[in-house]
This record gives structure tokens, sequence and C-alpha cells, in this order.
């Protein structure tokens, strides 16, 4: 029988993020996946808040953090793994695809003096490889279309698939970030949906369709029984085709380019200046054809 970890999720509203915490019940050890360092882009203002609830339940159940977890550089929310790291002394990791997302974003934001060798984490992840939370074994299952980068962990009987798939009535991730893909998505998709059907599937996002309250775990059956975007598309081509037209109606998140250039740092925030600021750069018509959010109407300019 396949062992079965604890989950504790924790849903940040402001960007509709699945944060976890994975536990051997056994052991007491656990790792955090996809932490949130809190960001208003209105006041540029940060917090630990997310961050700080999950060392705060970490604290209160006695556990052990072996591992801090990103799935993929997210281009919605910070990653609080930095932070995190410097309170657990906890080891990072990512899938080692980073290095392609860290060498194409380098260009868009000109970053001369951006590693782009993954070195901002302490480990880089393989498809296939395999470690352990406590007595149980985990394995990274490589999902790119999202991202380059995207991979997904199968830890026990769960498996934390990130941006790849939502819950059933929310379909799939989007594919039209730069380096994004879907037909990679769609053989990712494939690739999860192999694992056995009663594997517990946990989402990296929930975006609340008609107001309902967030959810975020299913099964494999669940999802290919019922998932909105693979029951109408059977086919690879018809799935690329779906995904490919409502992408092109999806205005960008609204901190792609505030939270990428943290992200592919392992969530280190820019260096402070001389006045002791720190600075975010923000590179203008970099996202050329991108559809505008319809729920701002843009007014001409004056001449």
């Amino acid at each position: 029988m396949t062992a079965a970890p604890s989950v504790k999720a924790f849903f940040d509203a402001r960007t509709s993020a699945i944060q976890y915490v994975v536990t051997c019940p056994a052991t007491k050890t656990c790792v955090i996946i996809d932490p949130v360092l809190d960001f208003d882009e209105k006041s540029g203002s940060t917090a630990t808040i997310s961050a700080d609830a999950i060392l705060e339940y970490v604290r209160d159940r006695g556990l052990t953090v072996a591992w801090i977890l990103d799935t993929h550089p997210h281009a919605d929310h910070f990653s609080a793994a930095r932070y995190l790291k410097e309170r657990t002394s906890a080891s990072t990791a990512i899938g080692e695809h980073i290095i392609e997302v860290q060498a194409l974003w380098k260009e868009i934001y000109g970053l001369p003096s951006l590693a782009t060798d993954g070195s901002q984490w302490d480990k880089l992840l393989a498809e296939g490889e395999t470690f352990r939370v406590g007595e149980i074994e985990a394995r990274v299952l490589f999902s790119p279309g999202h991202t380059r980068a995207s991979i997904s962990y199968v830890i026990g009987d769960a498996a934390f698939v990130h941006d790849t798939l939502f819950m059933p009535d929310s379909g799939t991730a989007r594919t039209d970030f730069p380096g994004g893909s879907a037909s990679r998505l769609w053989t990712s998709i494939q690739n999860i949906l192999s694992l056995p059907d009663e594997t517990r599937l946990f989402v990296g996002h929930d975006y609340q369709p008609g107001g309902r309250e967030p959810m975020w775990e299913s099964t494999v059956a669940e999802q290919r029984n019922a998932n909105i975007h693979l029951t109408t598309t059977k086919t690879e081509a018809a799935f690329v085709a779906m995904r490919e037209e409502r992408d092109r109606t999806l205005p960008m998140p609204r901190l792609i380019l505030h939270s990428l250039q943290v992200n592919i740092q392992g969530g280190m925030l820019p260096e402070p200046e001389g006045n002791g600021r720190r600075y975010l750069k923000i590179p203008l018509d970099a996202l050329g054809g991108a559809k505008w959010d319809n729920r701002v109407a843009a007014k001409p300019r004056a001449s």
C-alpha cells in the first residue's frame, strides 16, 4: 500500500495560490511546497504573513522541515523560499530546467549579472529523481507546458501538480507565457493522469468559479472524468487548439513582471541600493501582443 502523507493547505486569497506542508506522520518530517511572500503592488509593500502562518503550523506540531520546494518560477506571486530557508535552515529545490527560464528572463529584464546556473537553490531536481520525506518516498515528475521548468512532486499517494491541472471545474493552466507550450502541457497532463486513479492531486491555484469556496484536492480519476478542458478535448490537437484560443483571451497576471525577477532567483529580493531601498525592474513592452485587462477602459492620450 502506498504511504499517505499528511497534507495541510494554506490558501492565499490575494493571489488564489495554495501553499502546502506535506508531512510524514511517523517521523514528523515535512516539506513546504510553493510558499508565498506577500506583496502589494499598489504600495510596493512586502510582508511575511503567509509564510509566518506556515512557520507557526510547523512549530506548533513539532515538525522538522527537510525541504522547501518550488514547482516552478511563479508568475503571480513572490516565492517565500528564501525567507523560510533563513528561518528553518532547510534546503531549497526546484526543477533543473530553471536554468532555461533564467536565461530567457535574464534577457527580458536586462540583468547581465544574473547567474543562470540555478545556484540560487541548494538543489536542482531532475525528471525521475527521488528523495524521502521521512519514511515516504517522493519522486519528481517533469511537467512542462505552463513554464519550461515546471515539475510535479509525487509524495506517497499524493501529487502536487502546480499550474498544470486546476480543479475539474476550472480546467487547465495557461501556456502563453514566454517558454510555454500547449503541446507540452498536454503531454504533462497525460503523464499525471497515468498515475494510479486514487492518487490525490493537489493544485497550485483555485480561482473559485461561481464564487464557491476554495478547493484544491481531487484525484486522478476525478480529473480524467470531469475536468472541463479534458472531457471536451479527446486529442492533443483539439486540446492545443482549445488552450491556445483560450489563452488569447486572457490578460497577463498582474504580478508577472514583478514576481518573476524575484522567483528566478529563488525568492531573493533585489539588493538594497545606496539609499537602503530595494527596487524592482519592470521592462516596458516586453510581452508584446498580450491582451489588455478589459476591466480597465483605456483612454486615448492627449496629443
